[in-house]
């Protein structure tokens, strides 16, 4: 998995072939086919393990700290620091794509996007589930809570999104603080 990162790093998923990762991990590609049927199944467990990594540090970020305030800042901070650490992989994949190319992956990084977004609204349940049980936070109900993860995460797509336009993420800690305050100052008892 990593002979494969660092091919897509390179030279982009379009590029990449099944006989370049068997060449860099110094086997035949008969013996990469008996693992994975396909480049879509390696970019994919490349994809799992990225995504895996990812809610690790967060998730470990979070533990670092008690309250529901800090525990949101921890999470918000670590995944726009994983994001600007990794973005660079993430933005050479398409290269040397045509239109279908892209379009084909576009579906793909939709399935991603859509996994880790559930991955993600896991932890912040269990961060505002135990904000409500601890009294830090009023009771809500299940929908209201969803909506209240769905909003958080999508503030932090945008984010993110803004920071990589301007190639600029200096202000994490600062923009973090101010959402996560926002936050809490709706949510309090």
């Amino acid at each position: 998995m990593k002979a494969a990162k660092r091919l897509f790093h390179l030279h982009g998923l379009h590029k990449v072939t099944m006989d370049d990762v068997a060449k860099a991990i110094g086997k035949g590609r008969s013996s990469l086919y008996y693992y994975y049927k396909s480049k879509d199944e390696i970019f994919d467990a490349v994809m799992d393990i990225e995504i895996r990594e990812m809610l690790t540090a967060m998730a470990k970020a979070i533990d670092t700290v008690t309250s529901v305030e800090q525990k949101i800042n921890a999470f918000c901070v670590a995944k726009l620091n994983i994001l600007r650490e990794k973005r660079g992989f993430y933005n050479t994949l398409d290269m040397g794509m045509d239109a279908d190319a892209i379009s084909n992956f576009n579906q793909t990084k939709h399935i991603h996007h859509s996994l880790i977004m559930k991955q993600e609204g896991i932890l912040l349940n269990q961060i505002l589930t135990h904000g409500i049980e601890t009294g830090e936070l009023r009771a809500m109900n299940e929908k209201d809570q969803e909506t209240l993860v769905f909003v958080l995460l999508s503030c932090l797509h945008g984010i993110k999104r803004e920071m990589a336009i301007e190639n600029n993420f200096e202000r994490i800690e600062t923009t973090v603080n101010t959402l996560s305050h926002m936050v809490m100052y709706g949510l309090k008892k």
